[in-house]
């Protein structure tokens, strides 16, 4: 049997290139327009945006069963002795409290670890699981190791509207929302606490990007970046942007280049462009 299984939720919107390179198995959650429910990646992106864009009434998301879980648990555990399971923050979803029922049946073979983060921000942490996986690490050292690595990943986005953040729920400390008929654009830090922070504010989605890449710089220090990660919502142009603009700043090549997944983007909504930086 092999030693350690990886699993996240389909929230770390890794591409499926990374997915079967790392061998990471993943669980979606789900996204329901009307009475039609569709499980996260049964929706492309872009069929995603184009009925969002369309629609009326926001659609509406949901998190993984505890029986969901079990299922994919009790599958690789066929396989694999232990699980090691990564999920979007506990402060913005119930899919790490799910799991964490499922778990109740296998006891010690499962390892949750609340990313504290989300899309590229878990999905990098992921990377980060699977890179240790593949160097033999035994599952203590992977999980002291992927503590201090949480510590050294920031998270930052910028939104066209805070419409979709109000209106899901997800809206966190970010303040000042009526700013968004202002045409203001929040610059959105995902904290230490696992939920959302504004960072800053721009006039224009140029000008907030170009903030994202500054306060990027800012919270490096004395630390250096090793892995960049960049994702968009329905804004192939200003992500390009923003992922240029990183790589020249850092020197550094965007190890993921892609768009926020459906469940992300029913909370942040078109013109999301954002990224994720790990430093060592």
């Amino acid at each position: 049997m092999k030693r350690i299984a990886l699993v996240t939720d389909s929230t770390a919107d890794l591409t499926e290139h990374v997915r079967r390179d790392c061998n990471i198995h993943v669980i979606p959650l789900k996204v329901r327009f009307g009475e039609r429910e569709y499980m996260d990646g049964e929706l492309s992106s872009e069929e995603f945006y184009q009925r969002l864009n369309e629609g009326v009434i926001l659609p509406k998301t949901s998190q993984p069963t505890p029986e969901e879980f079990s299922r994919l648990y009790s599958k690789l555990l066929e396989e694999y002795h232990e699980i090691i399971s990564v999920h979007i923050s506990t402060a913005l979803s119930g899919t790490f409290n799910a799991a964490n029922l499922a778990k109740e049946k296998f006891k010690e073979k499962i390892h949750l670890v609340d990313s504290k983060s989300i899309s590229l921000g878990a999905g990098l942490m992921v990377m980060e699981v699977a890179k240790y996986i593949k160097e033999g690490q035994d599952v203590e050292g992977i999980l002291e190791n992927i503590k201090k690595a949480r510590k050294n990943i920031e998270t930052l986005f910028t939104l066209n509207t805070l419409e979709y953040l109000q209106k899901g729920g997800r809206i966190g400390k970010v303040q000042g929302f009526m700013g968004s008929l202002l045409n203001i654009k929040p610059i959105i830090r995902v904290g230490d606490d696992g939920v959302y922070h504004t960072y800053g504010k721009a006039h224009s989605q140029k000008k907030a990007i170009d903030c994202v890449v500054q306060a990027f710089q800012d919270l490096t220090k004395d630390r250096k970046p090793i892995r960049l990660a960049v994702a968009h919502g329905a804004a192939h142009k200003a992500g390009t942007y923003l992922k240029e603009a990183l790589e020249f700043a850092f020197q550094l090549p965007t190890t993921v280049f892609t768009q926020v997944g459906p469940v992300i983007g029913v909370h942040t909504g078109p013109g999301t462009v954002g990224a994720a930086v790990q430093y060592e």
